[in-house]
């Protein structure tokens, strides 16, 4: 096993950063978990505390999964958004500068205007058309202007057995409806948490990568529709009973890419263990269950 850690996974009890906690258990290493009850990521206070008694004799690193991920609500309260995914970021980055303690920090694929035809690599240039991207690029800046030694990893399309997402919708509306409509103009990489996670654990440990941005997804590419498709396969539905539609038959306060792929390029080349298939993990993670009815709609959660 690779050094031990002293781990503190932020914004532990949603669904990514409950697999984190998983995952770095499973790899051995001491992991502190909190939720926003039990850490404001806004409070620089109860940053800098939680962050100076972190190291406990291991080398010590937090994994932010904290996020403010109502996009749409954003939109018109954009103070909040602010609060949670810029200050956050930056408080922990400052105490992690403070005390020596690495930091890798959870961004996402809606800092870019989501108009390319090629996946993006990290250093594209960012051009976020909502309100929770412009909130999460101005987390990842305050992240390394604070800790240039610090990791921001983007991601996309997240779904996982804890809390409420794409998969979990979908196997809900299998069960409730005869036809589902599905958008088939957004094109992405779902990711699954367990694997997201993985990575994440992973370069937690790697002391001797230098500091910056990186993309970490399952590999590649579908459409909402095609990702549907596949969920109803998963549960041994007929995937025909999903049809496409566009996005303008569903507006939204808050747009949403039309093309979120991020290149795992620069990933690999760290050396860092590239992320299977995306269809691959999605037959994994349905093979194990717990995708069960939600609240909420057809549309997923942010990263």
């Amino acid at each position: 096993m690779t050094q031990r850690l002293a781990l503190l996974v932020t914004g532990a009890r949603g669904q990514l950063g409950s697999a984190v906690a998983e995952q770095a258990r499973a790899a051995g290493h001491s992991v502190t978990v909190v939720g926003s009850a039990e850490l404001d990521v806004t409070d620089a206070d109860a940053v800098e505390d939680a962050v100076a008694t972190l190291h406990g004799g291991a080398r010590a690193v937090v994994i932010n999964c904290a996020a403010h991920t109502a996009v749409d609500a954003a939109e018109t309260d954009v103070a909040a958004a602010a609060a949670v995914n810029e200050d956050g970021p930056a408080n922990l980055a400052a105490a992690c500068a403070r005390h020596g303690v690495q930091l890798v920090h959870v961004s996402t694929d809606y800092v870019f205007a989501g108009d390319a035809t090629v996946p993006y690599e990290p250093g594209d240039a960012t051009a976020p058309r909502s309100v929770y991207g412009r909130t999460k690029l101005a987390g990842e800046r305050a992240v390394l202007a604070a800790l240039p030694g610090a990791h921001v990893v983007r991601t996309a399309w997240v779904y996982g057995r804890h809390g409420s997402n794409f998969v979990s919708t979908m196997v809900r509306l299998e069960r409730e409806h005869a036809t589902v409509r599905v958008v088939d103009d957004q094109r992405g990489s779902p990711t699954w948490t367990a694997d997201l996670a993985a990575g994440l654990v992973e370069l937690a440990g790697r002391a001797d990568l230098p500091g910056g941005v990186l993309h970490a997804t399952n590999s590649g590419s579908t459409t909402w529709y095609e990702f549907a498709r596949a969920v109803f396969t998963e549960v041994g539905a007929d995937p025909g009973r999903v049809q496409p539609c566009g996005t303008a038959e569903f507006p939204r306060p808050a747009p949403r890419p039309q093309y979120s792929v991020l290149s795992g390029a620069a990933w690999t080349a760290a050396g860092l263990t590239p992320l299977r298939p995306w269809r691959e993990a999605l037959h994994q993670a349905m093979s194990l269950g717990g995708f069960g009815p939600t609240q909420s709609g057809v549309h997923p959660a942010a990263p």
